[in-house]
């Protein structure tokens, strides 16, 4: 009986992994196909890896996406890691379940519901939409899911290692940088690295905020996937991918490396 639970478990695990990582393989393999018809296989060439290069509307779409993820990741980690302290250190305030709802929604809230409700707000402040939008438009929802990663480990930490920090003459401000920020650093990143790459994946709430000159690299793909798929698709998908595999597998190891 046993056996027979392992087995059924290893199966369902099997096909679960199938089922996520088969279509990525796939991508990448057609990314190789030297034929343009991506249904067809030609033979193994790495051609569209230059055509993609030399396409000058997907490389601008890329800046796009890394400026913007750059610099929503790091906007959202600074607001979530202090609405994380709101939420878990400070004492009971009046409107503290308000402020928890209001932080936390938009981990729940349908995106297009989301973008819309940006753009509306956009263009009631007579924002110009752009890259700085869809800055602010990331960092909104990226806050939230770094507020959640920080809070579950700002929940296991002692304050009584701030406070002894500065009982020995410590400020405040002090203690957080000496004590403080080294043990929640991993969650820090960690927060960073899911707002990052929620911020280069997202194509809804990117298209309620962007405007001319913002387009972002999952705006272009999309817009070219109606078309038909491209091999040149599959190849900035493919550097895409182990961009961000590398930038995980570099963020594990340096947080393994300083616990």
């Amino acid at each position: 009986m046993r056996r027979g639970n392992s087995l059924f478990g290893v199966t369902v695990l099997t096909a679960g992994f199938a089922f996520l990582y088969l279509p990525i393989v796939l991508l990448v393999i057609g990314s190789f196909n030297a034929g343009r018809q991506v249904n067809v296989w030609a033979g193994w060439s790495a051609r569209w890896y230059g055509e993609a290069l030399r396409n000058e509307q997907l490389v601008a779409s890329i800046w796009v996406s890394l400026q913007v993820a750059l610099a929503a990741a790091t906007l959202a980690t600074v607001v979530g890691t202090i609405g994380a302290f709101v939420l878990t250190r400070l004492p009971r305030f009046r409107g503290r379940a308000l402020f928890r709802i209001g932080f936390l929604t938009p981990l729940v809230l349908p995106e297009v519901i989301l973008g819309l409700a940006l753009l509306l707000l956009f263009v009631r402040l007579d924002l110009d939409r752009g890259i700085g939008t869809v800055i602010l438009a990331h960092a909104t929802f990226g806050a939230a899911f770094v507020a959640v990663v920080v809070s579950s480990r700002l929940a296991s930490f002692d304050p009584a290692l701030e406070e002894a920090a500065m009982d020995l003459g410590a400020t405040p401000m002090r203690a957080f940088l000496r004590v403080t920020l080294p043990v929640i650093a991993p969650a820090v990143l960690a927060g960073w690295l899911l707002a990052f790459t929620l911020s280069l994946d997202d194509l809804v709430i990117a298209s309620f905020a962007s405007g001319p000159g913002a387009t972002t690299l999952p705006m272009r793909i999309y817009s070219q996937v109606r078309l038909g798929v491209s091999p040149e698709i599959n190849a900035i998908s493919t550097m895409m991918i182990a961009a961000v595999t590398v930038a995980v597998i570099g963020a594990s190891l340096a947080a393994k490396r300083r616990r």
